[in-house]
């Protein structure tokens, strides 16, 4: 801006949460305080924010009129809007209407150890689309977005669905 721009933004609808420095170091704090043991505490950061209006509100109060605005496009990994839990977890209040703590699926031990010691064992072979394959099946809900591992959340999907899979597909990954 204080060049005369261009501002750039990686896509038209992306949206963040935004909060104060001293604002969340006070809910690490008090959550920090009230913790037992094992808690994944959630803090309520309000209304998400439309990057491309922040932009747009920053060079009103620049007094520029003529600063423009660029879409580079999202990064590989790079999401629109970013998910807290997924749509079987939960979160129960706790006296700080802004702290709330999830309630998440809970999983064996063993079963994890497991599952993590075989991931290891397929990343020794350097082969990236097995390695991802393997932590998709350890975290369902994973969704790779703007990146080539998309290709391994739609073969996974067809599986789901016992839809006819492609050999080539299986093969590449």
């Amino acid at each position: 801006i204080k060049n005369g721009g261009p501002i750039t933004v990686t896509h038209p609808e992306i949206i963040r949460y935004f909060m104060t420095i001293p604002e969340a170091c006070q809910l690490v704090l008090e959550a920090g305080s009230m913790g037992k043991g094992g808690e994944i505490y959630l803090f309520d950061m309000g209304k998400p924010v439309k990057i491309i209006d922040l932009a747009k509100r920053m060079i009103r109060l620049s007094g520029s009129k003529n600063i423009k605005i660029e879409f580079t496009g999202l990064r590989h990994g790079e999401k629109l809007y970013e998910e807290l839990l997924n749509n079987a977890e939960h979160t129960k209040p706790t006296h700080n209407e802004k702290i709330m703590i999830a309630q998440v699926r809970e999983y064996e031990y063993e079963g994890v150890r497991d599952q993590i010691e075989r991931l290891i064992n397929i990343s020794y072979q350097y082969d990236d689309m097995r390695t991802v394959k393997k932590m998709k099946e350890i975290v369902p809900e994973f969704r790779s977005i703007n990146s080539p591992y998309e290709a391994v959340d739609r073969l996974l999907e067809k599986l789901d669905d016992k839809a006819p899979v492609n050999i080539q597909d299986a093969f590449s990954i």
